[in-house]
């Protein structure tokens, strides 16, 4: 599958960098206990791949319609990214970062279940998906959505990696971390740096 490497290299540096889901299933460990928030990113999991089917059906209906409105869908995409890099960047900058601490203690399967539906419900991570799989899928090497399909599995795996990875973290660094919300601003502004830089890249390496 071409630009793998470059997919795993872009997807592992948006997966460590906390955004919206990480500091949701953080939040939920932090107020609720670490069962719930290991529940919570499984259930987040589930949610993520409610998107990868969606955007599979219909990137390849797209495809099957026309290859130059896929193009166009790639480039508008790039965009997209460096659009969401430069506001992610700037929200970081300026909020406070605040830990949701309302959660009451759920059980396994109703934080899952939590975890899903907030994770499916966000049109944010439809439209994330739409922006940055294609920008990696070649129509010229075979299905697009059996590539769509890998790729955003792989984005989802590690997204819940790193996910899983915090909760465990955020279980025993609770008050150490609490006391340092500048470190998640950090990490948010990072993030933002990195996506829009690879939108930079994406439309540059396609204008060549």
């Amino acid at each position: 599958m071409p630009h793998l490497t470059l997919f795993l290299a872009a997807a592992l540096a948006l997966a460590v960098v906390p955004g919206p889901g990480m500091l949701y299933v953080v939040g939920r460990t932090w107020s609720a206990g670490r069962g719930d928030g290991l529940a919570s990113s499984l259930g987040t999991m589930l949610g993520g791949f409610v998107h990868v089917i969606a955007c599979v059906v219909g990137v390849s209906a797209l495809v099957m319609a026309s290859a130059a409105a896929f193009s166009v869908l790639k480039i508008v995409g790039g965009i997209y990214l460096i659009v969401l890099g430069v506001r992610a960047f700037w929200a970081a900058s300026r909020e406070e970062i605040a830990m949701p601490d309302h959660f009451g203690r759920a059980g396994f399967w109703r934080a899952l279940r939590q975890g899903a539906v907030v994770e499916a419900t966000n049109p944010k991570t439809a439209a994330f998906f739409l922006a940055f799989i294609p920008q990696f899928i070649a129509l010229e090497t075979g299905s697009v959505a059996l590539q769509f399909l890998v790729l955003g599995t792989i984005s989802v795996m590690l997204n819940t990696a790193a996910d899983l990875v915090a909760v465990m973290a955020a279980a025993g660094l609770h008050a150490r971390l609490l006391g340092r919300p500048v470190v998640f601003r950090r990490l948010r502004q990072a993030s933002g740096l990195i996506m829009a830089g690879l939108g930079v890249g994406l439309l540059a390496a396609r204008r060549a």
